[in-house]
């Protein structure tokens, strides 16, 4: 896989965010470089919600969301995924009609048009109709819809253990092996 970009937007759950960089930056999967993307919003919700820096084992590099000029506004810059997580409402539909007025919506744009894997995880409820219709565009355009509705089958024992039956399945979705709990085993 080797670079992979995780953008944070402002919805509520930052600690998707935490867990998926802490996973991925352990050295057991195959990722040279982690770029990072806050919206505004997505920063004060993690500043809110988790009040943590970015500092993992894994170099990671992190850019403005103006920075339009950072590598992964090009899809020469060559990164393998992106993963929106948590995913807000507001940058889904800008990504579902084509807006690209930030980094985050052109990185996206760009994993689309490369044909990449994008993953959005968006966190919110109930969906209402405009929701459904640009999570639709959207998964027609080629990117994972994958909701944080952890499960409960694995019988978590604290907040990480809920919070990883997302992660692991994104790590998945990525193509790596989470090695997690799977129905049947």
């Amino acid at each position: 896989m080797g670079k992979i970009i995780v953008a944070i937007t402002g919805a509520s759950g930052s600690i998707y965010a935490w867990r998926l960089i802490e996973k991925l930056s352990k050295g057991s999967f195959n990722v040279s470089e982690i770029a990072v993307v806050f919206s505004e919003n997505g920063q004060r919700v993690w500043d809110y919600e988790l009040g943590k820096n970015l500092t993992f084992d894994t170099p990671l590099k992190q850019y403005p969301n103006s920075d339009m000029f950072a590598p992964m506004a090009s899809g020469s810059a060559g990164y393998g995924a992106m993963v929106i997580v948590p995913c807000s409402m507001g940058t889904l539909g800008r990504i579902a009609s084509g807006t690209s007025n930030d980094l985050i919506g052109r990185a996206a744009d760009v994993m689309l048009k490369e044909n990449r894997k994008l993953i959005l995880v968006p966190r919110e409820l109930p969906y209402n109709q405009i929701h459904l219709g640009n999570m639709l565009r959207v998964a027609q355009a080629g990117a994972t819809i994958l909701p944080a509705s952890p499960s409960f089958y694995s019988h978590p024992k604290n907040i990480n253990d809920v919070v990883d039956t997302i992660v692991d399945r994104i790590i998945d979705q990525l193509g790596f092996d989470a090695k997690h709990f799977c129905w049947g085993e």
